[in-house]
């Protein structure tokens, strides 16, 4: 089955031509992930990993670029903050709201041109706080001003850079470009966590592993259920006569996503969550209070529980403020009344968007629930077991993302063999 429909998928050119783009893309992507700034410390890097297990976490969403200091080593951290912050503004400013969820196509690509201006800014400062913070733990020997500036500006050049390539993804390829680079990133850790995981395999951890594995089966299969869940709302056409033909009166569903966010609270979520522990860690050595006040939050973002909570509570909060920003009811009830839709029972107009909010806001409780507790499943279990294995720090996260990633890639590659069925006939 699986052979036959892979055949199909490079027997059609132009989805062909989408998939060889997309693995052009990603070749690109390692290539740069494996180019390192100069004077880094081998020795003195993988001690750092080991002390701050959070740039051990984002490591995995750069597909190794951050433990290998390479140009790209921020990763799309920088573009997706920049999203946030925008996102966040069109809950204060109405004019941008305005321009982002009722400017049309023309309003989306400026809103879109803001996100990328506000990339340079983010990353510039996040390559400098990262630089100066490798500096002070050794890491990278002592760097001139010019070697300084040179290496902020090819940080940042390699964030836009990584920005652009997942902007072409999802223009030309399959699927949202930032999700695909995630996920690439993710499965390139996968052998080398295997071959560590075989190499410094204990017998006496035997049960964490297999509980792991279990975690992960089972993540697997709630990500896939949740996913797919829909709750089908009932909407009804009324007949309409035009010249000698009737239209209408026939009665369909609406489907209500338990999930329709998606993975992106999760990297919403992280990427927010890593800031202050960075800006933390960049400030410890400052003297007076403010060296005082950035130790102790960086001592309270190492700690296990208080970093799990967190990241519960975002995700959570985040699966509710994205779904708002990407699903408008009153521009449904709106569409459905121009067409003569109606939802049985229920008036038409701002009664049926008083109830799409009704339903969208129970059903994505149980969406938001999921999804912060699989985002924190891998710190109780580590928690519990006392076990520090990396595995079990960014395994629930991980699977998420690329169960996520993979169902959706295979939902628009079905679509277009369907497509492509129906333009033979």
């Amino acid at each position: 089955m699986w052979l036959n429909k892979i055949t199909q998928i490079f027997k059609i050119k132009d989805l062909r031509k989408k998939i060889l783009f997309i693995l052009a893309i990603l070749l690109i992507f390692r290539v740069m992930a494996n180019i390192p700034i100069p004077g880094v410390s081998a020795e003195n890097l993988k001690e750092f990993f080991n002390q701050f297990q959070m740039f051990g976490l984002l490591n995995v969403f750069t597909g190794g670029a951050l433990d290998k200091l390479s140009i790209i080593m921020l990763g799309l951290g920088p573009y997706i903050t920049a999203v946030i912050i925008l996102q966040l503004l069109t809950m204060i400013f109405p004019q941008l709201e305005q321009l982002y969820k009722e400017g049309g196509e023309a309003g989306r690509q400026r809103f879109n041109q803001y996100g990328r201006m506000l990339t340079v800014p983010f990353a510039t400062l996040q390559g400098y706080g990262m630089l100066t913070l490798l500096q002070r733990q050794k890491v990278i020997g002592t760097l001139s001003l010019n070697l300084l500036l040179s290496s902020i500006l090819t940080i940042t050049a390699g964030s836009l850079f990584l920005m652009w390539l997942g902007e072409l993804i999802s223009e030309k390829g399959i699927g949202n470009g930032v999700s695909i680079l995630i996920f690439a990133g993710i499965i390139a850790r996968t052998p080398i966590e295997i071959r560590n995981m075989i190499v410094t395999f204990d017998a006496s951890n035997i049960p964490s592993y297999l509980i792991f594995v279990a975690l992960a089966l089972v993540i697997i299969a709630g990500v896939v259920l949740i996913n797919e869940g829909r709750r089908n709302i009932p909407v009804s056409y009324a007949k309409r006569v035009r010249g000698m033909k009737m239209y209408g009166g026939v009665s369909t569903y609406l489907p209500l996503n338990v999930n329709p966010a998606g993975v992106m609270p999760i990297i919403f979520a992280l990427s927010i969550l890593l800031f202050p522990g960075m800006i933390a860690n960049f400030l410890q050595g400052s003297p007076g209070m403010v060296g005082s006040i950035a130790k102790s939050v960086g001592n309270i973002f190492q700690n296990l529980w208080v970093y799990g909570i967190l990241y519960f509570l975002l995700t959570f909060l985040f699966t509710y403020f994205y779904t708002a920003v990407t699903f408008d009811p009153k521009t449904i009830s709106s569409n459905l009344q121009k067409m003569g839709g109606f939802v049985p029972g229920i008036r038409p107009g701002s009664s049926t968007a008083g109830f799409l909010k009704y339903i969208l806001n129970r059903v994505l409780f149980i969406g938001a629930l999921f999804l912060g507790s699989i985002a924190v499943m891998p710190s109780i279990i580590q928690g519990v077991t006392g076990v520090k294995t990396f595995q079990f720090l960014i395994g629930g996260t991980a699977l998420l993302i690329v169960v996520a990633v993979v169902l959706e890639i295979t939902k628009q590659i079905n679509a277009q063999l369907q497509m492509h069925e129906y333009e033979r006939f």
